[in-house]
This record gives structure tokens, C-alpha cells and sequence, in this order.
């Protein structure tokens, strides 16, 4: 997965509830081209644009959300809320706040709806110790490193050619975008790199056309990889969830 619609939620949301971001600008940073609609908003019984959601958060006392990317084994930062962590593992994201906790799902090229689950009642999550964005991107860069020679034996290439532009890509200097303006220069850094690896990932970890990789072959490819996946994952919640430059 390279598209994080929960991240980019948790920082517009966050930048909409501080003030550091109009209503409109907020608004039309999650929106692009996909419509989404939210269901599970306290107060409503259907489903309801993610404008009105986004003006609601106020009324709930909402202040920040941040990115949650849970893996079985790690759902780390996901509220204990009956369903939750179910739903969010299958979603693979969800961005979390104090009243309520979203959960994306696409619903085709177009559309994605948010489910909304109220956390009244939960025990409390501590904030996750988040490591400094430039500690992150030395662990990235490390991974990658160890990774080198598992995604040079799949042979990548050969199946799917956008690969070694995707890895040159990784020397360039790049920014995201799709952050708040105030954001942290090395953040939009990070996030690019993350999104690079995290589509060589998608590739790697698809099987190759005509059944090459045994499941053997396959297990052992997913574990030497594994690093960098849980590297991606630290990166691009560092990223989305970073303070703003100061």
C-alpha cells in the first residue's frame, strides 16, 4: 500500500484544529478528485460528506489525530474499542484522535468512505514514542541497504520496469506533497522516500506472473524484506505525524 488517505487526514486535520490551515484549504487537500463520505459521525444516522465531518471535529473537542499503520502483530497505538482494531487491520491505517478514531476504506477509484468509531469509554492511549525524523531516515536508509541484495535476486526489473526508476529516485532529492505548508522540510523528504519504497514493496511482494516463487521462496522473500517494510512504515508515520517547523 503507497496511498495513506488516513495520514493525510491526521496532518490536515491536526493543521485545520490549530489553526495553522483554513477550513477550505483543509478541505480541499483530502478531497482531490474522490469523493468521501463519512459514516459513524455521532449525531448523524447516514452518511455524511467528510466536510461536515471535518466541521464537526471541533464540536467534539477534538485538538489532534495521528496516523496509526497497524500489521498483525503490531497494533500498537489503535484504541480498545470493540471492532477497531479488526476493521483498522483490515484497512491497514486509520487516523485516531481523542473522541473518535476514522478508518478509511476505497470504495473504487472514486469514492472512499470513512468509517467514524466513537472512543468514549476506552482506556486511554498513551501518545506513541515517534522517533525523530532524522533518526527515521537514517533507519530507512539502513534497511534499504540490508534490502539491496533480496531486491536485486527477485529480479524485479524484468516483471515490472518502473522498478530501477523507482530506486534512482531514492538519490534524487524529492518533497511530497499533500502536507500542510508549515510542514517540516525533512518530513516532505521523508514521505518521498517512503512512497518510492513503499511501491517497490507492493511490487516485490507480488508473486511473479506464471507461479515462479514457490511458497518456500516466497515466505523466505517476505521475511528478508520485512525490515524495510516495518522502516516504510516508521517513515511515513514519522512523516505525516510530524510537528510543524518551528
Amino acid at each position: 500500500m503507497h496511498d495513506f488517505p488516513a495520514g493525510r487526514f491526521a496532518a490536515w486535520a491536526t493543521a485545520w484544529l490549530t489553526g495553522r490551515s483554513s477550513y477550505d484549504e483543509a478541505l480541499d487537500a483530502l478531497l482531490g478528485d474522490t469523493a468521501h463520505r463519512v459514516v459513524g459521525l455521532p449525531g448523524t444516522t447516514e452518511a455524511v460528506p467528510l466536510g461536515w465531518a471535518l466541521t464537526a471535529l471541533r464540536g467534539l473537542g477534538e485538538h489532534r489525530f495521528r496516523l496509526v499503520l497497524p500489521v498483525p502483530g503490531d497494533v500498537r497505538g489503535i484504541p480498545r474499542v470493540p471492532g477497531l482494531t479488526e476493521l483498522a487491520l483490515e484497512a491497514g491505517q486509520l487516523a485516531v484522535g481523542e473522541r473518535l478514531a476514522l478508518v478509511p476504506e476505497p470504495l473504487g477509484p472514486e469514492v472512499v468512505q470513512w468509517t467514524a468509531v466513537v472512543l468514549d469509554g476506552a482506556p486511554p492511549v498513551p501518545p506513541p514514542v515517534e522517533g525523530r525524523l532524522r533518526a527515521v531516515s537514517g533507519a530507512l536508509d539502513l534497511a534499504v541497504g540490508d534490502a539491496a541484495r533480496t531486491l536485486a535476486e527477485l529480479d524485479l526489473a524484468r516483471w515490472h520496469p518502473e522498478v530501477p526508476a523507482l530506486l534512482a529516485g531514492l538519490a534524487r532529492p524529492g518533497r511530497a506533497t499533500g502536507l500542510p505548508a508549515d510542514a517540516d522540510p525533512l518530513a516532505l523528504s521523508l514521505l518521498a522516500r517512503a512512497q518510492r519504497l513503499a511501491k517497490v514493496l507492493d511490487l516485490a511482494l507480488t508473486d511473479a506472473p506464471g507461479g515462479a516463487v514457490n511458497h518456500r521462496q516466497a515466505a523466505a522473500r517476505d521475511e528478508a524484506l520485512r525490515p524495510l517494510s516495518d522502516a516504510v512504515r516508521e517513515a511515513v508515520t514519522a512523516a505525516f505525524n510530524g510537528e510543524p517547523r518551528s
